[in-house]
């Protein structure tokens, strides 16, 4: 019995430590993670750098609230600048959800009272405040909830016609995952980015890109929308820039920034210097490794080992954010099997397993890996 809500469906195994790409539950039993908490812990678990830092800032400072400026946060803003190529503004929040909850507003005050619509794709997920939940490509998840608040359209991914359509004089942004995550690892295709950027400019909306899981080097590059060229107006961030601890990011253009006067938008605790200083640190150490070299060779590799093994029909993704789409059987149920044989991995569709290992995993662990799914499937089959 929990006293915590209903509201996913847990397994049994209780986490109690990790290391690495390495997890302990609370009876001693390890685990080999190619999950990452949902893509977040990108340098593995506890990595020692971070948690200094975390020590550090609990001895030093928690809270000023964001009417004062803290160092932590103001290299944070700085660094997300800088690998996004300059000339923009960064907005800190708690979360994927709440960035994303950030570009929408901005995207309203940019463009005005007329032009309030946000434009995105089926399949994709923004979040689960009412407004990124109603951004949300699945509307099967909008149900229990409605009615939504309005301003948001969806059409068909990678369908650039049907954007086309779409995208009519209320339409304040386009918002759009390069790689779609939690709709099953879909990645943009060659040209579709860029005919969505052509089209924005045309038509004088934002194109604003949901990094949340994608974004850090996840994808082999810093950002997945660079493996296409484009240069976006908005870019939202989360899941890895605290390696766990919670912490999110809007990046805008600087004149899209701009838009925002003091008071049009706040986080009480946004930016605080204990996540701040996770992240300040999370991001020195991944310039340092150099992780999106990590991920498209490590990537690489584990695509390599999944095509190979019987039982996978195919693999789709980028760099270390991989999806390996089932012969037979459910999907769900190959996760547990994995799980009982110690390791993580979750279904992302009925049919597909999403493989997100740290970006640190070494080949030998992707061999581990490899060999736990291999006898897995092989017993299923």
């Amino acid at each position: 019995m929990t006293a915590l809500m209903d509201t996913y469906r847990r397994t049994d195994v209780t986490f109690a430590r990790g290391e690495g790409s390495w997890l302990w539950d609370d009876q001693g039993r390890r685990y080999l993670d190619f999950l990452s908490g949902l893509a977040v812990t990108s340098l593995g678990h506890a990595h020692p750098v971070v948690a200094a830092a975390v020590s550090e800032a609990a001895r030093t400072l928690l809270h000023v609230s964001n009417l004062f400026v803290t160092e932590p946060g103001e290299e944070v803003g700085s660094t997300i600048d800088r690998l996004l190529g300059g000339g923009g503004k960064v907005f800190l929040a708690n979360s994927g959800a709440e960035a994303n909850e950030c570009a929408i507003k901005l995207a309203r005050k940019w463009a005005g009272h007329d032009r309030y619509v946000v434009v995105s794709a089926y399949g994709s997920f923004h979040g689960r405040t009412l407004a990124t939940l109603h951004a949300t490509g699945q509307p099967a998840k909008h149900e229990a909830f409605q009615p939504l608040p309005e301003g948001f359209r969806h059409v068909a991914w990678r369908d650039l016609r049907a954007l086309g359509r779409a995208v009519t004089a209320e339409v304040a942004a386009v918002l759009l995952e390069p790689v779609q995550g939690e709709g099953g690892i879909w990645p943009a295709d060659s040209s579709y980015l860029a005919g969505v950027r052509g089209l924005c400019d045309e038509r004088g909306a934002l194109l604003m890109v949901d990094e949340v899981q994608t974004g850090l080097g996840r994808t082999g590059r810093w950002f997945g929308f660079q493996h296409y060229g484009v240069q976006p107006d908005v870019v939202t961030l989360a899941k890895a820039l605290g390696n766990g601890v919670p912490i999110g990011a809007c990046w805008a253009r600087e004149e899209v920034a701009a838009a925002f006067a003091p008071g049009d938008h706040g986080s009480t605790f946004g930016g605080q210097p204990l996540a701040a200083s996770a992240a300040r640190a999370t991001l020195r150490v991944m310039e340092a490794e150099d992780v999106p070299a990590l991920a498209a060779a490590r990537g690489a590799y584990l695509w390599q080992g999944l095509t190979a093994l019987q039982g996978i029909a195919s693999v789709r993704g980028l760099g270390l954010l991989l999806a390996a789409e089932l012969v037979h059987g459910d999907a769900a149920r190959v996760a547990e099997r994995c799980l009982d044989r110690g390791l993580v991995v979750n279904a992302v569709t009925a049919s597909a397993l999403r493989f997100a290992p740290s970006l640190l995993v070494s080949e030998a662990e992707v061999d581990e890996a490899l060999a736990i799914l291999g006898d897995v499937l092989e017993e299923a089959a």
